[in-house]
């Protein structure tokens, strides 16, 4: 799955899916995420294609992480994800491209998800209440720049840093070239899915 129309499709699907799971309307989900009813029935009709800090906000109201927006829906056969069955993202706003790297569905409370970061890039995501998961960023290439707690960390190559996801963090590419980095999330299976 490549194309922008079939990850907007699958994004639109798997929202309604966790509101419906939870009995929310969208009146509902839009006070507790602070996205507007009309951009989320939107997103839920696959009109449009929602920024990474919209989706955020959604997925925080509705109890889960970004990740769980490109979740097919399959239950894994085996442990193995292929790179070309891995679902890619690119958000609108910042350019940045994220890869899920997991196996759909797998029983593990672990997610991986690759994530090129443009040069000039920034994205700043608001503290999610809620969603207490653990989240470690390891630098494949580039560097890049990401603040939380008040203190804002430069990363190189080979660097790692553990954050919570429930806090506020802004990541930022000021350098002439992309970063590359790995997330692995961490939390217990049933957060993490649902």
């Amino acid at each position: 799955m490549s194309s922008e129309t079939d990850l907007n499709e699958l994004i639109a699907r798997r929202v309604r899916e966790l509101r419906s799971a939870l009995g929310l309307s969208l009146d509902a989900v839009a006070e507790k995420s602070g996205v507007s009813r009309s951009m989320i029935s939107l997103i839920e009709r696959a009109e449009t294609n929602a920024t990474a800090v919209v989706l955020d906000r959604i997925a925080a109201a509705l109890g889960c992480t970004l990740t769980a927006f490109l979740d097919r829906g399959e239950v894994a056969s085996n442990p193995l994800s292929k790179r070309r069955s891995q679902p890619t993202w690119c958000d609108p706003e910042s350019g940045y491209v994220r890869r899920m790297l997991s196996p759909p569905k797998f029983a593990s409370p672990i997610d991986l998800i690759e994530v090129t970061f443009p040069a000039g890039a920034r994205v700043a995501y608001a503290a999610t209440e809620g969603r207490e998961l653990d989240q470690q960023i390891w630098i494949i290439s580039g560097a890049m720049n990401i603040e939380f707690g008040g203190t804002t960390f430069a990363l190189e190559a080979g660097d790692c840093l553990a954050t919570k996801v429930a806090q506020p963090i802004v990541y930022t590419n000021p350098y002439s070239k992309a970063a590359r980095y790995v997330v692995a999330l961490a939390s217990n299976t049933s957060a993490r899915r649902h």
